[in-house]
């Protein structure tokens, strides 16, 4: 189902964002960091994919980060909710429609590494996809062959990595493996995932990331940990746990953001 991209325009007015950002569970917070904020539900966009998982929001926000007209997507929908790995398709290309080839995407994962603990911030700067799902399975042009050797832009992945250091806070770097969820991870896929390079493992973004690309949008992408992965402390893991601590480690990705945005932009 497409999105009508003229309603969406009509919606926003005048502005116009330069750089989209995709919210994860529990970082609705960001949207705090927005100035002079437009909203729209998505209930009120035609086609819009809205997610029924608690901690995240049904809203477009519009507005200033850093001084970058941004449009933020505070919450996604999931593969794990229909099981098609597509859902963001449309929100991803009235975006694109609306001009926007910029996207960061943000996630709450769980941390392989010990020194990465909750509340930690990783630049993701490569992925796995263990999940046997791909948004492109159907797409019938040759367009679905997307290359993804550098899914992640080298540009942007150093307006964050500068802007952190400008911030004087720590951005882990890493690989990201996607799960497809619902249910969490046992210890030994967490014993494999560290053993196949994973430094954190989490339910979404790398769909977003194959049909960001697929769309000709440069991508950059940030992990917040909210917990270590199962087996690391003999914690059973839970959605509430991510919905406590995504906020802690969003505040530091918000001060980061801030000052990468207008790099990413530039």
């Amino acid at each position: 189902m497409s999105i009508d991209g003229g309603e969406l325009r009509y919606r926003l007015g005048e502005r116009q964002p330069k750089i989209a950002l995709v919210l994860g569970s529990g970082l609705g917070g960001l949207v705090e960091a927005v100035e002079d904020p437009l909203r729209i539900p998505y209930v009120e966009i035609d086609g819009w994919p809205v997610s029924a998982v608690s901690g995240h929001g049904g809203e477009l926000v519009c507005g200033l980060v850093g001084g970058v007209e941004v449009l933020v997507l505070s919450g996604r929908v999931h593969a794990y909710e229909t099981g098609n790995a597509a859902a963001m398709r449309p929100a991803l290309e009235a975006v694109k429609g609306l001009g926007i080839d910029r996207l960061v995407l943000t996630n709450a994962a769980g941390s392989l590494r010990e020194e990465m603990g909750p509340g930690s911030v990783m630049l993701i700067e490569d992925h796995i996809n263990f999940s046997g799902l791909n948004p492109l399975i159907g797409e019938p042009s040759d367009a679905r062959f997307v290359g993804l050797t550098e899914a992640y832009d080298v540009e942007f992945r150093a307006a964050l990595t500068a802007s952190a250091t400008d911030e004087n806070l720590p951005l882990h770097r890493g690989t990201y493996m996607w799960f497809s969820g619902p249910s969490f991870e046992t210890p030994a896929e967490i014993r494999m995932a560290r053993l196949m390079g994973a430094d954190a493992v989490g339910m979404s973004t790398v769909p977003e990331v194959i049909l960001a690309r697929f769309l000709g949008m440069r991508v950059a992408a940030a992990s917040v940990v909210t917990n270590f992965a199962a087996g690391m402390t003999g914690a059973e893991l839970s959605h509430a746990e991510t919905k406590e601590m995504a906020p802690r480690g969003g505040e530091v990705l918000a001060r980061i953001l801030s000052r990468a945005l207008p790099r990413m932009v530039a």
